[in-house]
């Protein structure tokens, strides 16, 4: 029985509708991300359509049907219902689910009780196979390749758009097959914007330059974030990186099994207040990664989750300052029973270029 036929019976359902494309690929090894998967403690049916059936079959071992405008994903899973006997309980992914295609599927099939999952469905790829963290390693490593090779490339005059292009080529070219989300660039003055859209502004003698990327490996993302000076540091930028990299060896060092993950992000959020900075660190300490860049449990003042081993979450701190600049390092780690086990390899010391 399979960890999804499991969920449906733990939560007395005859039958759930898959319809998240990273779920899709997670319990049925589909990675076409168009369809919709039908499972019972009988049935694993795989819907999708011409552009894919050929790619699933060579994919997954679920039941493949085609869907058309004469074989209606409606109908589909009316025929899937068909074979099933009790009571119909069916479990369908709310969270990700347009109110457009429920209400089509309500209107459709002859379904008792629906029942919406929320995260569920999520938790079953929490912890990683040994396989998935082999994948998620490699990732990361062609982020630590892509890292060594942009340092040669950053220089006054040279743009933020640049930066990332090079950053996205290099990755590509150590091996990723896609980006694991939108590369962001932050130099100078925009380094205060933890989120930052790469522009036409070019790289100046004193900037900051902070660089968070990833990629796509076997369809597992990476997450990194490193933030080197253009030329010399000043004496307060020196002190607001030596303070985030305290931080981040702190979280880092928190990180174990039975560690919640706000008890985490509290041992790195503590010294960036002690340092005065409290205010300029608004977000969490870091998030789960997997097949989506950003999963649960993550690293936050408010998440009560119980690492487990075999969890993946990054750890980022960082300090931002408005006219200033800001500062963010950040790592992708395995959780072990005694620690974690870092999948970064990339030089953390100030680089002054």
């Amino acid at each position: 029985m399979s960890k999804a036929q499991e969920l449906i019976k733990k939560e007395g359902l005859v039958g759930m509708i898959i319809t998240d494309p990273y779920n899709m690929r997670h319990i049925s090894g589909f990675r076409g991300g168009e369809g919709a998967l039908y499972i019972s403690a009988t049935q694993q049916v795989l819907i999708t359509d011409s552009r894919y059936t050929e790619q699933a079959e060579k994919e997954s071992d679920f039941t493949i049907v085609q869907e058309h405008r004469g074989h209606t994903r409606e109908q589909i899973f009316a025929e899937c219902l068909e074979k099933e006997e009790g009571t119909l309980a069916i479990g369908y992914e709310d969270q990700s689910l347009l109110c457009s295609q429920f209400d089509k599927m309500k209107k459709a099939l002859p379904v008792k009780e629906w029942v919406p999952m929320g995260g569920k469905v999520d938790v079953l790829r929490r912890i990683k196979t040994a396989e998935e963290i082999e994948y998620l390693a490699q990732a990361e490593h062609i982020g630590d390749v892509a890292f060594s090779r942009i340092l040669d490339f950053l220089k006054p005059g040279v743009s933020e758009l640049e930066v990332a292009a090079e950053l996205e080529y290099q990755m590509k070219k150590a091996g990723a097959e896609d980006l694991g989300f939108n590369t962001i660039i932050a130099s100078g003055l925009n380094s205060s914007m933890p989120h930052a859209i790469p522009g036409r502004k070019k790289l100046e003698a004193g900037d900051f330059v902070t660089m968070d990327f990833g990629c796509k490996y076997e369809g597992y993302c990476s997450d990194m974030t490193r933030t080197v000076v253009i030329g010399k540091a000043n004496d307060k930028q020196k002190e607001i990186y030596n303070v985030v990299l305290e931080a981040q060896l702190a979280g880092l060092a928190a990180v174990k099994a039975g560690k919640t993950g706000k008890e985490v992000d509290k041992a790195a959020r503590d010294i960036i207040t002690k340092a005065g900075y409290g205010d300029c660190f608004g977000h969490s300490l870091g998030h789960s990664v997997g097949l989506f860049i950003h999963e649960k449990p993550g690293l936050a003042p408010s998440d009560e989750t119980v690492l487990q081993a075999g969890m993946i979450e990054t750890v980022e701190p960082g300090i931002y300052v408005p006219g200033f600049g800001g500062v963010r390092i950040e790592d992708m780690v395995l959780v072990t029973e005694t620690g974690c086990r870092n999948l970064a390899g990339s030089r953390k010391e100030l680089i002054e270029l």
